[in-house]
């Protein structure tokens, strides 16, 4: 059933190449939203419009993306949104290169990109500004896509989403409970005290922790209010919203 659907199970050894991930990403939206269709994707001329409006050519890693699910509005624009294509820019500082960006946090506090001098390879590696500058985020932007991808259901649904800090002697808890997603540990854009971000998956739910430590937050989000109440039955602490669920 598409409400069982276990990210872990469905990505085991992590997305080996761009082919890959995009076979992920399409058995991801099946599940959780509907197929993705030829009408999900942006068109060759907006792309190409893009390009011509910044100067540049688009990675093919990036291009695919935008190809593959770049319209599918509902999917990819809760939180931490893919730009569209007319809306692609390019980050520039002072104090760093110039960045061109493809997902920004939704009040402008943080933007994911690649830099220039990546733009020639086929699936570059994606940067992140925090507040303490640009750091590296995924080696690979095939795979920073499937992060977005999963953020962005994460953070989709706030009556099947709930997060819980968790105590220094439940933090080890978590793997135990659930099992990891074979994506790499990567930033939190807020700065160290929420990395590394890890991914963990069960049938039915999503879950992120947010840092390695007492005080480390747990994001979780359901497919079902039974399956977001199973998850806070099996993790101890508080969690911010408790109430109102249907039981597991």
């Amino acid at each position: 059933m598409a409400s069982e659907f276990d990210a872990a199970a469905s990505m085991r050894g992590g997305p080996s190449d761009r082919a890959e991930a995009w076979a992920f990403i399409r058995a991801f939206a099946a599940a959780w939203y509907t197929p993705l269709t030829d009408a999900d994707g942006a068109g060759e001329e907006e792309l190409r419009r893009a390009e011509d409006r910044l100067g540049l050519l688009l990675p093919t890693a990036l291009r695919e993306a935008y190809l593959l699910f770049g319209g599918r509005r509902g999917m990819i624009d809760h939180q931490d949104p893919m730009l569209p294509p007319a809306e692609l820019f390019v980050h520039e500082d002072p104090d760093s290169a110039a960045v061109p960006v493809h997902r920004a946090e939704n009040q402008g506090c943080a933007f994911w990109g690649v830099r220039l001098r990546d733009l020639g390879k086929s699936d570059p590696p994606v940067v992140v500004l925090t507040p303490d500058g640009w750091r590296p985020f995924m080696d690979r932007l095939s795979v920073a896509c499937v992060e977005l991808v999963l953020s962005e259901a994460l953070l989709a649904d706030e009556p099947l989403y709930d997060a819980c800090e968790l105590p220094a002697d439940v933090v080890d808890a978590v793997p135990a409970l659930f099992e990891r997603v074979a994506l790499p540990d990567h930033p939190m854009w807020t700065g160290a005290d929420g990395s590394p971000v890890r991914w963990f998956s069960a049938p039915g739910l999503l879950l992120r922790q947010d840092g390695t430590v007492g005080g480390s937050w747990l994001h979780v989000r359901g497919r079902t209010p039974a399956h977001l109440t199973a998850a806070r039955t099996a993790v101890p602490g508080t969690w911010t919203h408790p109430q109102g669920t249907e039981p597991a």
